[in-house]
């Protein structure tokens, strides 16, 4: 794999991410630039390391990501964006995922693992590629060349999601949590 064929990888790998961090934007238009960068830093941290965590763990997780990564990942997303539409339906002042403040750091950790499971499958992939010398990278620049991606992809959506947002007011969460819900089924439904 070149260059080129690891960037494509970490932008395909990067779409959940975009789309979670976009609707992140839309469910809070005035977010801060520095909660902008966290939530892309995030998603690109955890899309490079999922890579990592694979190729070093393949014999443990060449089976079991296969088996469970799309469940738990329709889980995670169906949770908070199930929460998210609650939120936006209901007039608590507590809210778990978006309060006055924000999106809170155990939500935001939550949606990079739900959108960085399948990375770990490429991590397994990487060890077979390297075994075959068809990867003419290292893992770990791979991994880099994948956060950074990832990282960059995922800062343009959370603008254009606060540019929605914005404009759409009141019902941005709602239409937040809906893609974070439909995230998940898509996800389930690419498992069978």
């Amino acid at each position: 794999m070149s260059i080129f064929d690891i960037v494509l990888l970490g932008a395909a790998l990067s779409m959940d991410a975009a789309a979670v961090g976009m609707a992140n934007g839309m469910a809070e238009p005035r977010m801060s630039r520095k909660k902008t960068f966290l939530i892309a830093l995030f998603f690109g941290v955890f899309q490079g390391g999922m890579p990592l965590l694979g190729y070093f763990g393949s014999s443990v997780f060449s089976s079991l990501v296969g088996r469970i990564a799309p469940y738990l990942s329709f889980l995670l997303l169906l949770f908070l964006g199930g929460k998210m539409l609650l939120d936006a339906a209901s007039e608590e002042e507590e809210r778990f995922l978006v309060r006055r403040e924000g999106l809170r750091l155990p939500a935001l950790t939550a949606q990079a693992v739900a959108t960085s499971i399948d990375a770990l499958a490429v991590g397994v992939s990487f060890m077979a590629q390297e075994a075959a010398g068809s990867l003419s990278l290292g893992v770990p620049l791979c991994a880099l060349i994948i956060a950074a991606t990832t990282f960059l992809l995922s800062l343009a959506a959370v603008q254009v999601g606060k540019l929605a947002g914005d404009k759409l007011s009141g019902g941005a969460q709602k239409i937040g949590g809906l893609v974070l819900v439909l995230i998940g089924i898509k996800l389930l439904f690419e498992a069978f």
